[in-house]
């Protein structure tokens, strides 16, 4: 039982990221460009829906990611010094990204273009880094 237990908080985990950051992705690659085509009167209120959308969606995926996170954390034990060095800048790139993806779902936030741009690039440095903890795990 065990193995199964493991392997859906693996998956809660790997969706969690995918939804958080891939829909950062598309909000900051697709969206905002089609919303800066939008007359001046409407782009506001469109990306304040689309933020208030998001909001549920954020929420959700970073309750996920730390249950799921911590419980892998206890499972795998006994990491090189090097492993926990990388494991701490992991941490310090998702307190950003947590809190950015929480400022951004805010409404009438006149940087949300620019949050958005550091939001992905640290979530797709999160993932480069996981990639490489499991590599040297």
């Amino acid at each position: 039982m065990p193995d199964v237990l493991t392997i859906f908080m693996r998956w809660m985990h790997i969706s969690s990221v995918a939804i958080l950051i891939g829909g950062i992705l598309y909000a900051r690659l697709v969206e905002t460009p089609a919303v800066a085509a939008l007359p001046p009167d409407l782009r506001e209120s469109f990306a304040d829906r689309a933020a208030a959308t998001y909001r549920s969606i954020v929420t959700m995926a970073i309750v996920c990611l730390i249950v799921s996170g911590i419980y892998r954390i206890f499972i795998a034990r006994g990491h090189s010094t090097f492993y926990e060095m990388l494991f701490g800048v992991k941490m310090l790139l998702v307190l950003h990204v947590f809190a950015v993806a929480v400022l951004i779902a805010r409404p009438h936030n006149p940087r949300r273009v620019r949050m958005m741009t550091g939001m992905a690039i640290s979530g797709l440095a999160i993932i480069m880094i996981s990639a490489w903890l499991s590599r040297i795990y």
